[in-house]
């Protein structure tokens, strides 16, 4: 499968099956779809392919067009062009794969101190009943992780919510938990805390960065777009009193191992100048992802604003780059992308590993697939005291895959998205194999901007 495209001046091919990425002139990009159809067609003798492509290509000069033939199938031979799908065939033995849980989203809380309009979690109460974790549930958790987790030792665990920091002094307590039991058991801890900052002082942050492994700010962007979709119950904005706070975090990190983490709606469809924004305001790592809701809400996102948006992701490319040429780079979390190496083969197949792999617990000890189904008693799987009860749910997440799912059988990004969100598709389809239309589409085109971006900064390192 061969995927082509054009952007910022760059000439793009990707071999989908290979991930090999091939930037063209203009002659080879014109050549390789007839080059392809003959191959498909069992054409393969190289006279046979030039005569063909030369009919196609009338007003191209013949000695150029067999220099794009000839480089077109020497790499076909070498394996980076028009290669097979070597996964598929595999697909039985990776269902029967043996899983460990490697990570648990730990809901220290069901309570928030913020309203957030576009919340999945109801203000925090998960369709249910506000709720703190306590330090019982949660060490029985942790417990749990480590007697599942196999042989595996680096283990996740996030303190997520509703607002974690209405419940600090249980998180203190399981982290430190979780440390004196590191050494017997042979496993090691990466804690991590996602937070809307209001609560956030300088005790809770010098305890952060002497555990956390990462920490998620919530924020949305500019003022006026934060304060619209991120106020306080009583309506006041929560901008004003978080940004000093997370410049204060980014800083005492020094620019790593945090992310400013925003979500654009309908109402900042030109979320590119929220990106700007938190990048003008000192933050280096930066991820602003789009709302997912139900079409009858006023921000949700719809079919006629994907044109835009996706200009809007090449506007944020081409101002990615820039801000890196002056000196004032940053990150962008979907625009990076690893075309080296890139995660295992598990991953690229299933993705997030939901419902196996990694587990969220309520407060009151509940397991769930992931934190978007916390609430939806379908998928309720069991407890910290029980274990996994409903092991039929974990099988119909272990075989989720990028075959199981018809929508992704002819798209170039499903070994880079491994079919996207589960919750995303079971919220809109009924069904955890189907997939998110307009998140696919956004989903594309960040990663043909990461590509490009990719190409672009190879150039900048030849040049220099």
């Amino acid at each position: 499968m061969i995927h082509q495209y054009k952007s910022n001046g760059y000439n793009i091919v990707l071999d989908v099956n290979s991930g090999s990425v091939h930037v063209v002139d203009d002659i080879v990009y014109d050549v390789i779809p007839t080059v392809e159809q003959l191959l498909a067609d069992k054409i393969t003798d190289k006279n046979t392919i030039l005569e063909n492509v030369i009919k196609v290509q009338k007003q191209t000069d013949r000695e150029l067009i067999e220099e794009a033939v000839e480089e077109i199938l020497e790499l076909k031979e070498a394996g980076m062009l028009f290669t097979e799908d070597i996964y598929e065939k595999y697909i039985g033995d990776f269902k029967q794969r043996q899983t460990v849980v490697k990570a648990l989203c730990l809901h220290i809380a069901h309570d928030c101190n913020l309203a957030c309009k576009y919340c999945f979690a109801e203000e925090g109460e998960y369709h249910g009943r506000r709720a703190l974790m306590s330090f019982e549930v949660g060490k029985k958790a942790l417990d749990f992780l480590v007697a599942n987790s196999g042989s595996r030792v680096n283990l996740e665990v996030d303190f997520f919510g509703g607002e974690p920091l209405m419940n600090w002094d249980v998180v203190k307590q399981l982290v430190e938990y979780g440390r004196s039991i590191e050494k017997e058991h042979n496993k090691k801890f990466r804690f991590t805390l996602t937070t809307n900052g209001v609560l956030l002082n300088d005790e809770i942050l010098e305890f952060a960065n002497s555990e956390m492994g990462n920490i998620v700010l919530s924020i949305d962007g500019r003022k006026e777009i934060n304060d619209k979709m991120r106020p306080h119950r009583g309506g006041q904005g929560s901008y004003d009193e978080i940004v000093p706070k997370f410049q204060k975090v980014a800083e005492s990190r020094e620019q790593m191992n945090y992310y400013v983490r925003g979500t654009f709606t309908r109402n900042n469809l030109d979320f590119a100048e929220d990106v700007k924004h938190l990048a003008d305001l000192g933050f280096e790592q930066i991820s602003v992802e789009p709302v997912v809701a139900p079409a009858e809400e006023s921000y949700a996102l719809r079919e006629e604003d994907i044109p835009g948006l996706l200009e809007e992701y090449d506007k944020l490319a081409l101002e990615y780059l820039k801000r890196r040429k002056e000196g004032k780079g940053f990150n962008f979390f979907h625009f990076m992308i690893d075309l080296e190496g890139g995660p295992c083969v598990a991953k690229r197949l299933s993705g997030c590993g939901s419902g196996n792999e990694y587990l969220a617990v309520t407060p009151w000890g509940d397991f769930y697939p992931c934190h978007q189904f916390v609430g939806n008693e379908e998928f309720l799987m069991g407890n910290v005291d029980e274990g996994i009860t409903r092991t039929d749910i974990r099988d119909e997440f272990k075989t989720c895959n990028v075959y199981a799912k018809e929508k992704c059988q002819k798209c170039f990004a499903k070994f880079y998205c491994s079919g996207g969100c589960a919750a995303n598709s079971y919220n809109f389809h009924g069904n955890i194999n189907d997939a998110y239309d307009i998140g696919c589409e956004l989903q594309r085109k960040r990663i043909e901007c990461a590509i490009m971006i990719k190409a672009a900064l190879a150039d900048d390192e030849k040049e220099n």
